[in-house]
C-alpha cells in the first residue's frame, strides 16, 4: 500500500499549530461545526481514559463485541508503524484512499486556522465514523480527558477509566488527585462509568465527579472483581461468576484490564461467549510482544536469544513490566531502552533494575522529543542498572548478544521506539 497521499496531508497538518500539545476544546468545536458536527452522528460511543491499560482494554472490548456479532469502529493513538492503525472502520483499518479523502476534507474545512495535529486528525476519524455504519464506536483518549480532543461526545453509551497514575504532570497536574480530575472529565451526566483499580486519592475524585453528574459507577472492588486463578482468571459481578482463560495479552496486569473490558461487555448485555473472546482473541502490539519474525528476530534466534517489545513508558508501566519479567523462566535479561524527554526515566527504570542485568540506551530515531541516549544511560545507572549506549537497535542487540548470546532482550521505554522497531523489523 502506498501512503504518499495521506503522508503529504499529515505533513501539512503538522505545520498548522506550533505546539504538539495544547489542551483546549475550542479548536475542536470550531472545526467540527464546519464539518457538520459528525460527533453527533456516531454509533453508540464507549469512551476510554486512564494512564495505563487504555489500549489493551479497548482491544479486549472490541474482541468481545465483534465475537457477539457487532461491527465496531475504534480510535487509538499513537500509531506504531503507520497512521492508519489509529482508525478502524467497522473492524477494518481505514484504507489509504479513504484516509486521504477524510484528511483532505478536514484540512480544507479548517482553512489554515490554528489547530493541533491530534485535533484535526481526530476530526477526520470522527467524520469517518459518522459516515460508516457500525454498531459501536470505541474512542481512546489521547491525553488526560477533560480537554482531550476526543471529549466531544455529549452522551456516550459508556465511559471507562483505567488505573490512574503519575504521568504527563506538565499538562495534567503534579498530584494524583489533579490527574484523576482530568481523567474524570470524560464522565457524563447519568452515563455509567466502568472504573478500574485506583489509588484512594484518585478514586475519591472520580467518585465525587460521578456523584455530581449522577453517573452510576461500576467500580473495581465494589461492583466487580477480577483475579487470576490457577491457569485462568475469574470475574465476578452482581450478574454472577465467570471462569475464564488467562488473557492472551501477556502480563498479570492484563487481568485487571480484562476485568474492565468484561465489566463493560456485561453492562452492554454480552453473553459469556463474548467475554471469553475478549480475553482469548484480543490483539494489541508492543505490549510485551514476542518478536518471532523479521530481521531483528532472526539475529536473536541465531544466537539462541529471546526478543521482546513493549511500549510502556511511565513508572506504573515499569512496575507492571518488571512483575511480568520476574515470572518468566529464569534467563539473563537485558534492556534496549529509548524514552521521551517528557517521561520520568528513573521512575520507569527503578523497578526494572530489580529484574534486568543491564541496559543499552538509544535515542529514538526521528523523534525530536527523544531523551538523549546518554541521559537514559545515566538514569539507568542512577537506579543501579549497568548501562551503555548504541546508535541503533540492531547495534544494541548485537552488543548484548556478543556478551550474553542466550539473553532475554526487551526493547522498551516508548511507543515511538516500538513503532520504529516494528517498521525496521517488518
Amino acid at each position: 500500500m502506498t501512503t504518499a497521499g495521506s503522508d503529504a496531508i499529515l505533513a501539512r497538518m503538522m505545520a498548522l499549530h506550533p505546539k504538539v500539545i495544547d489542551l483546549t476544546l475550542d479548536r475542536m468545536w470550531r472545526l467540527l461545526d464546519a464539518l457538520g458536527n459528525p460527533q453527533n452522528d456516531l454509533p453508540p460511543v464507549i469512551h476510554i481514559a486512564g494512564t495505563n491499560g487504555k489500549g489493551s482494554t479497548q482491544a479486549m472490548i472490541r474482541a468481545g463485541l465483534e465475537a457477539a456479532g457487532h461491527s465496531v469502529h475504534a480510535y487509538t493513538s499513537p500509531h506504531l508503524a503507520r497512521f492508519h492503525e489509529r482508525i478502524r472502520l467497522a473492524g477494518t483499518l481505514i484504507t489509504e484512499p479513504a484516509l486521504t479523502a477524510y484528511l483532505d476534507e478536514c484540512y480544507a474545512a479548517n482553512g489554515g486556522t490554528d489547530i493541533t495535529y491530534f485535533e484535526i486528525t481526530t476530526c477526520a476519524a470522527l467524520l469517518a465514523f459518522a459516515r460508516t455504519p457500525a454498531d459501536y464506536t470505541l474512542l481512546e483518549v489521547g491525553l488526560g480527558g477533560r480537554l482531550d480532543a476526543t471529549n466531544v461526545i455529549d452522551t456516550p453509551e459508556l465511559t471507562v477509566i483505567t488505573p490512574v497514575s503519575m504521568d504527563h504532570e506538565a499538562f495534567l497536574g503534579d498530584t494524583l488527585a489533579a490527574i484523576a480530575g482530568e481523567k474524570a472529565g470524560i464522565i457524563k451526566r447519568r452515563v455509567p462509568c466502568v472504573v478500574g483499580p485506583q489509588d484512594e486519592a484518585g478514586m475519591d475524585v472520580i467518585e465525587a465527579q460521578a456523584a455530581r453528574l449522577g453517573a452510576p459507577l461500576l467500580a473495581y472492588g465494589q461492583h466487580w472483581h477480577a483475579a487470576s486463578e490457577r491457569d485462568g482468571m475469574v470475574y465476578q459481578d452482581e450478574t454472577g461468576l465467570l471462569d475464564l482463560p488467562r488473557p492472551v495479552l501477556p502480563g498479570d496486569h492484563q487481568i485487571q484490564n480484562a476485568g474492565m473490558a468484561l465489566a463493560a461487555l456485561r453492562h452492554l448485555g454480552c453473553e459469556e461467549a463474548a467475554c471469553t473472546a475478549a480475553v482469548t482473541q484480543a490483539h494489541w502490539p508492543a505490549r510485551m510482544q514476542r518478536l518471532d519474525t523479521g530481521p531483528l528476530a532472526e539475529i536473536a534466534r541465531a544466537s539462541g536469544a529471546e526478543l521482546w517489545l513493549d511500549g510502556g513508558h511511565n513508572p506504573a508501566a515499569g512496575k507492571a513490566l518488571a512483575a511480568h519479567l520476574s515470572r518468566l523462566p529464569e534467563r539473563p535479561t537485558f534492556l534496549i531502552c529509548g524514552m521521551l524527554n517528557t517521561k520520568d526515566a528513573r521512575g520507569y527504570l527503578a523497578p526494572l533494575a530489580e529484574v534486568a542485568q543491564g541496559l543499552t540506551a538509544l535515542s529514538i530515531p526521528g523523534e525530536a522529543n527523544t531523551l538523549p541516549a546518554d541521559d537514559t544511560a545515566k538514569a539507568a545507572q542512577a537506579v543501579g542498572l549497568p548501562s551503555d549506549t548504541a546508535s541503533d537497535v540492531t547495534t544494541a542487540l548485537r552488543q548484548i548478544l556478543d556478551r550474553v548470546p542466550s539473553a532475554r532482550v526487551l526493547i522498551c521505554g516508548s511507543l515511538y521506539l516500538a513503532g520504529a522497531v516494528l517498521r525496521e523489523n517488518a
